[in-house]
């Protein structure tokens, strides 16, 4: 055995066009299985162009014991400054600017001192308007938490992004803990600043490398997900780094990729099968 499997994911994913190249194991009929090779080659010249997330797994230490997600875009459907932008009016200027670092085009902390320094101004309310109006969890998120939690992994939300926010969306998912950044106001008003240090890339790496020390951890043993390019140094840490529909600079970079699926591609990743998924 290579100790790498082939992990194939998505609608109507047909186990027997695979099964020249080694056993399957069925996770999910119809949708998720394991290929006994490491022939990850291979296995995207059988799908072609069908809509199929094809990874390249470790065996050892397949299923994770700590998890490290970040929130806008990964276990949330928004960029919640984005939106917060768009209470002001000011959404197509923010947003080009946050694609832009999300790309790894600008320097993310001065992106995001640039984006909330735009905000000034903006009434506290819109926090709260925003995250009851925009944010909600991305499909599989809560199933992806519950399960991961059953099976006694620690969880953790690591956001650039801000901590109102952090602190609803973990406690929504099911996250342990969770950190961000503070968006600074004068008990009324955004005052267009953030507090310091911004938590960016190198933030989140840290992050993932407290956590692995604190819990007595090998970085074999983790998972971290995200989409944008400050999540790149934790993913590629990790033992697990998936790019969850994520810009091109960090799916290219990862070690594994989900575009087509949902949050239960990372249980299917880890080798759960349906029986095992914590339906939440």
């Amino acid at each position: 055995m290579s100790g790498f499997v082939v992990n194939v994911i998505g609608k109507d994913a047909d186990a027997s066009l695979f099964s020249a190249l080694g056993a399957i194991t069925m996770l999910s009929p119809g949708h998720a299985f394991d290929i006994a090779t490491d022939d990850l080659a291979a296995a995207k010249n059988i799908a072609g162009d069908a809509p199929l997330d094809i990874n390249r797994v470790a065996t050892a230490d397949r299923r994770k014991t700590l998890l490290i997600a970040d929130m806008d875009s990964t276990i949330i459907n928004v960029e919640c400054l984005d939106e917060l932008a768009d209470m002001a009016g000011l959404k197509p200027q923010i947003a080009a600017i946050t694609e832009r670092a999300m790309r790894g085009e600008l320097e993310f902390e001065s992106a995001l001192r640039e984006r909330v320094g735009m905000l000034k101004g903006l009434g506290i309310d819109a926090l709260e308007r925003t995250y009851a109006e925009r944010v909600r969890l991305n499909p599989g998120a809560k199933s992806l938490l519950a399960t991961m939690r059953a099976h006694g992994a620690h969880t953790m939300l690591v956001s650039g992004g801000f901590g109102y926010f952090t602190q609803r969306v973990a406690e929504a998912a099911g996250f342990h803990v969770e950190r961000g950044n503070t968006l600074l106001d004068d008990g009324t008003h955004l005052t267009g600043e953030v507090g310091t240090p911004i938590l960016g890339r190198e933030a989140k790496l840290a992050a993932l490398e407290d956590a692995v020390a604190e819990q007595g951890l090998r970085f074999s043993q983790t998972l971290a997900v995200g989409d944008g390019a400050n999540d790149l140094a934790m993913i590629q840490k990790a033992g697990l780094g998936v790019a969850y529909h994520a810009k091109p600079v960090v799916a290219a970079a990862a070690g594994a990729a989900i575009q087509y699926n949902d949050l239960t591609a990372l249980l299917y990743l880890q080798g759960y099968a349906d029986s095992e998924i914590v339906r939440a």
